[in-house]
């Protein structure tokens, strides 16, 4: 038995007249006629009873008939359910996120414009620093993840850099270079109100950083930029997340650099200043990593989606 043999039965059970119904499925009386005297012979039963007029169910075509309509909606609905999901329409995806990526507001923007776009996939949210979510990627526990620098590359991990903004030097409120003035590496402040600090100013302070295993591409420039301005940094301390540092800095434990998406944090205890002078710039990426070239097409749809918000 096939689903060819269900629809036809269908359409004569519909018509009650096999000449009609060859017509409605656009083939002759006579083939269809012999299709379905070889589904009565395989069920071991008549569908129809014939007559001058046309065709009428028995009672055993009549729960036959209700039965093929239960069997070839669920493959109506089955093969609908596959090309959704073919489609990337259904499904799951899980993505992660290190708080200085999800600080941005480009992050929050595709994970809402992907669920609006998308809302049959079933997506879930994880939050790890970038080494964690780079691991996390190459071992399969989670699709794609949101981070800054890469920490490693992998083989078989891809990094597509969605945009880049600058770092922003962190004082705490009332720190000597913001009342000392130029005597101190302070020049006016630009346009928008935010202070600039020389960056070799700083080569007195106690630095507040990100681990180096965390996020080791923006440590290891800031280290490199304050080593090309005549001094080694003093690390006074290291944390596992980027947030963490501002507390830190608005409690006086030292300075940082962050992202300049993450100025709005603390404003009431921290001033943000731009950096003068640094070689190489200090810059703040965000990547999205996944595995190569997505297969699913849930992820390639998160991809294309990101790429193109990203644009806008």
């Amino acid at each position: 038995m096939e689903l060819r043999h269900l629809r036809y039965f269908l359409v004569v059970a519909e018509e009650q007249h096999f000449t009609r119904a060859a017509e409605r499925l656009g083939m002759q009386q006579p083939p269809l006629s012999h299709q379905i005297r070889l589904l009565e012979q395989e069920l071991g039963f008549d569908l129809f009873r014939r007559h001058p007029k046309g065709a009428d169910l028995t009672a055993g075509g009549k729960v036959f008939l209700e039965e093929a309509k239960t069997i070839l909606r669920s493959v109506d609905l089955a093969s609908q359910k596959a090309a959704r999901a073919a489609q990337g329409f259904a499904g799951t995806i899980s993505i992660g996120f290190t708080s200085s990526a999800a600080a941005h507001p480009l992050i929050p923007g595709i994970i809402r414009a992907y669920r609006e776009a998308y809302p049959g996939v079933h997506m879930a949210l994880t939050e790890a620093n970038a080494a964690e979510l780079t691991e996390d990627v190459m071992h399969g526990k989670v699709d794609m993840g949101f981070l800054r620098q890469p920490v490693a590359q992998p083989q078989g991990i891809a990094f597509h850099e969605l945009l880049e903004e600058e770092m922003l030097l962190i004082l705490p409120a009332g720190h000597p270079l913001l009342e000392g003035g130029a005597r101190r590496g302070r020049r006016a402040a630009d346009a928008d109100g935010m202070p600039t600090v020389s960056l070799n100013a700083l080569a007195d302070e106690e630095f507040i950083l990100v681990r180096r295993h965390g996020a080791p591409g923006m440590y290891s420039n800031l280290v490199a930029a304050c080593e090309n301005a005549g001094f080694t940094p003093r690390i006074a301390l290291e944390i596992d997340r980027m947030l963490t540092n501002i507390s830190l800095v608005a409690a006086g434990v030292g300075v940082s650099v962050v992202p300049a998406s993450m100025k709005s944090f603390h404003r009431e205890s921290v001033v943000y200043c731009r950096v003068k002078d640094a070689r190489p710039a200090l810059l703040a990426p965000i990547n999205l990593v996944c595995r190569g070239e997505p297969v699913e097409p849930t992820q390639q749809n998160f991809l294309q989606l990101a790429r193109e918000f990203t644009g806008r």
